[in-house]
């Protein structure tokens, strides 16, 4: 099978996790900005992780012919602090026109405060003025509802954001039909201890459809599966769908939205 993997931290998994994928059938990675496990000390630290984004993880990732894009931002973890958020939105412009750069993301909320809200108000003007996709991430657990509630309103109410152009990540079944009723995508993490499996994942799928709904392994710091997305394709055949319908589901729908972006271009 070929799958694009649409949601992936490779800045924390290994050369063998890049063989591993290639080998599954990725054509794609991409990486959104994130927390690195700690606070960041200053905006310096973004820089230099911004041109790790841009630059050096491209490289690494080439190695093994695997094209890799990125997202920009400063995550929702760290946009409490509105002194340091307000300096790396400062950053941001001039990576913009890296030739992997997609968009913002994963912008958002994490526990859906006040200063959360002017960070993402901000995030998202910013996507406006440079006419730049968008990738959010939605709150855990009880939060999640009222907090994708909250993004999926504040973005609505910005005119000059086209909804084809957001994707709403870490849906699950009470929010996926609020972000499908507003225009938006969806994505559905797949995770082994928390988020979604895969049986849960397509059950999800054949709920809201997959016309705008992906799935990405979101892959980081803790315990999760870079394959996880070719291990849900695994899902789907054994309940039965053919080939076309895997391939338009894990390839054909992230490939929709991400090339609304001029950089996603594949050979």
């Amino acid at each position: 099978m070929r799958y694009i993997e649409p949601h992936a931290h490779m800045v924390s998994r290994t050369t063998d996790d890049y063989v591993a994928m290639v080998t599954a059938g990725c054509k794609a990675v991409c990486e959104p900005a994130f927390w690195a496990g700690f606070d960041r000390s200053s905006s310096h630290g973004f820089y230099d992780y911004f041109r790790q984004l841009t630059e050096y993880e491209p490289a690494r990732a080439a190695k093994f012919h695997l094209p890799h894009f990125s997202w920009l931002c400063i995550n929702p973890k760290e946009s409490e602090d509105l002194g340091l958020a307000n300096e790396v939105l400062a950053l941001i412009p001039q990576f913009l026109d890296k030739p992997n750069v997609l968009g913002i993301g994963e912008i958002g909320l994490n526990k859906n405060s006040r200063n959360e809200m002017t960070i993402l108000e901000k995030h998202v003007d910013l996507a406006a003025q440079h006419e730049q996709l968008i990738l959010v991430h939605t709150p855990h657990l009880e939060d999640k509802l009222k907090g994708t509630k909250l993004i999926v309103d504040l973005i609505k109410s910005d005119s000059r954001i086209d909804p084809s152009h957001v994707l709403i990540d870490h849906v699950e079944e009470h929010t996926a039909g609020y972000v499908m009723d507003a225009g938006m995508w969806g994505g559905i993490t797949l995770y082994p201890e928390s988020k979604a499996t895969s049986p849960r994942a397509i059950d999800i799928l054949e709920n809201f459809g997959p016309e705008r709904l992906w799935m990405n392994s979101a892959c980081d710091w803790g315990v999760s599966v870079p394959l996880a997305v070719p291990y849900a394709a695994m899902e789907m055949r054994r309940r039965g769908y053919d080939d076309e319908t895997i391939d338009k589901v894990f390839y054909q729908t992230p490939f929709r939205f991400l090339s609304q972006s001029p950089n996603f271009k594949l050979g």
